[in-house]
């Protein structure tokens, strides 16, 4: 029987050591930026933050899927796998590149497909969602600050923080749009009569959708595993859900295929 708790303060710690070997890298002149073979960035931060991850995961003995070494672990090995940690260093990269702040440490665990713990660290904003089955939904300010492991149960305010907004809100990818995207738009204007768009970088999406500040964040372009899990079971701690569209059947992760389909995220009712 494995203790969410615990582990919530192993990832909650990592994910901040995490966001400091970001900020060394983010305020220095030279980000090191390359490309990887799918034309996506990788930069100093990627690999550093990546480093400090899996050290800080290792204590666990659970075996680590990141973005930054995916290609290692076949889906012959992964298979096995009963249980995963789910990473991506640095969600965002264009966004980090841009310096616009909106880039996230991304730590999820994975047990027999379904996520039961998560971590989002926006390093810039020293803000902190984390989330586990049967624990709930949480956010932190000034994570930095705070220097007894116990007090991120004690300060953290439970999610969603607000209800929705009257105007039905939509928050999307600043750097990522689709024309379905835009005909979901379309149709939730003639559904609604007016509609609210909100645009923010990277996880914070999901984190929007979590604290009740938009109803919803439709995802109809492409996504990996490493991308959603931590940002989905924060959403649904907080009472709200993400599935799969438009089958709107679960999302199931640790898949031989790691490219997600198309999400529909949904925040709490009022």
């Amino acid at each position: 029987m494995i203790d969410l708790k615990e582990l919530l303060l192993t990832v909650i710690t990592t994910s901040i050591e995490a966001g400091k070997a970001i900020l060394k890298i983010y305020e220095g002149a030279d980000h090191g930026v390359t490309y990887k073979d799918d034309k996506t960035p990788l930069t100093l931060a990627d690999r550093a933050a990546h480093e400090v991850i899996v050290k800080g995961l290792s204590e666990t003995g659970i075996p680590v899927l990141s973005e930054e070494d995916a290609r290692q672990h076949d889906y012959s090995e992964r298979s096995s796998w009963t249980k995963c940690w789910i990473v991506d260093p640095i969600d965002g990269t264009k966004e980090f590149i841009k310096r616009n702040g909106e880039f996230t440490v991304n730590i999820a665990l994975a047990e027999n497909g379904k996520i039961i713990l998560g971590v989002i660290y926006t390093p810039v904003q020293d803000v902190l969602h984390f989330a586990a089955v049967d624990i709930g939904a949480f956010r932190i300010d000034q994570a930095l600050s705070i220097s007894n492991e116990q007090d991120f149960f004690k300060l953290a305010k439970t999610l969603p923080l607000q209800k929705l907004p009257e105007v039905f809100t939509i928050v999307g990818s600043r750097s990522h749009a689709s024309p379905e995207t835009e005909e979901y738009i379309s149709q939730q204007k003639e559904k609604n009569g007016s509609v609210n768009l909100v645009a923010a970088g990277s996880s914070l999406k999901f984190c929007l959708v979590a604290e009740g500040k938009a109803h919803v964040y439709p995802r109809f372009a492409p996504t990996m595993e490493w991308d959603t899990a931590a940002g989905q079971i924060i959403v649904e701690q907080a009472g709200g859900k993400m599935v799969n569209w438009p089958s709107k059947e679960p999302i199931l992760y640790n898949r031989k295929d790691l490219l997600n389909t198309w999400f529909l995220c949904e925040a709490k009712e009022n």
